[in-house]
């Protein structure tokens, strides 16, 4: 239990902006940290549907308390993975080997491909939200909160580093137990959340977001960055969003 409560302040710490304190020294394990991440995305997937909800309830329309709420979200978060997601479309965009990939990645400053893929991610989960009802406001986000997570152990496991250093290389790899874990964690939150059928279909989709962004990565560089973790999330989070949005608004 002591490690599970180690795993769980890790992965709040990084995940959020939160001041938790850091296990340290022996109890200090990333790589196992890894399976709390679905249990933190539904927590903050709760935290972004209960605010969103509270100001749709104290009459703020629906586009505007959506807008809110995201940017509330990307505040408890630190924009942890919006950021990974501009690093990667710069640098897959913009560069013309897998060096100068590598090294706009690492830039911190933003360009036009960045500046368009938070733009299209922005204004589609916006869209989304705003879509959605108010009783599947909070189950919506958080099972696409942990879905979105519950794929990037998986990927870590399976994508080797694309360069020598850098926050996944640092962070360590998770074993296969660990990445199993997280995805059976973030399933069950999506049941749990949603019910069989959008909970299967969800996961499905985050499956094949994850899936994609890897493809894609080994690709363009050859691997995995903490900056490609952060982008996928984005893209499995967004098209869950999407998903749901067009199911649930028919119900």
């Amino acid at each position: 239990m002591n490690e599970w409560l180690d795993d769980f302040k890790m992965a709040v710490g990084f995940l959020t902006r939160l001041p938790v304190p850091h296990p340290e020294g022996e109890r200090a394990n990333f790589a196992r940290a890894y399976r709390m991440f679905p249990v933190v995305g539904a927590l903050i997937g709760a935290a972004i549907g209960l605010f969103c909800l509270a100001l749709r309830q104290l009459g703020v329309p629906d586009l505007v308390a959506a807008a809110l709420a995201l940017g509330a979200g990307a505040l408890l978060t630190g924009a942890l993975h919006e950021d990974g997601l501009a690093d990667v479309a710069d640098g897959f965009g913009g560069g013309r080997d897998i060096d100068a990939k590598l090294a706009i990645m690492r830039d911190s400053r933003l360009g036009t491909y960045g500046a368009m893929a938070l733009l299209v991610s922005f204004a589609t989960r916006l869209a989304a939200l705003a879509a959605i009802p108010d009783g599947y406001v909070v189950p919506g986000l958080m099972a696409a909160h942990a879905l979105a997570r519950g794929v990037l152990p998986a990927m870590a496991l399976n994508l080797p580093y694309a360069r020598p250093d850098g926050l996944a290389r640092n962070g360590g790899q998770p074993d296969a137990t660990v990445a199993v874990i997280a995805a059976a964690l973030a399933l069950l939150i999506a049941l749990v959340a949603l019910g069989w059928t959008a909970a299967l279909w969800a996961a499905l989709l985050a499956g094949v977001s994850g899936f994609v962004m890897a493809r894609l990565a080994l690709r363009q560089i050859g691997g995995q960055t903490g900056d490609v973790l952060g982008g996928a999330e984005q893209v499995a989070e967004t098209a869950i969003l999407v998903l749901l949005a067009a199911k649930l608004a028919q119900a």
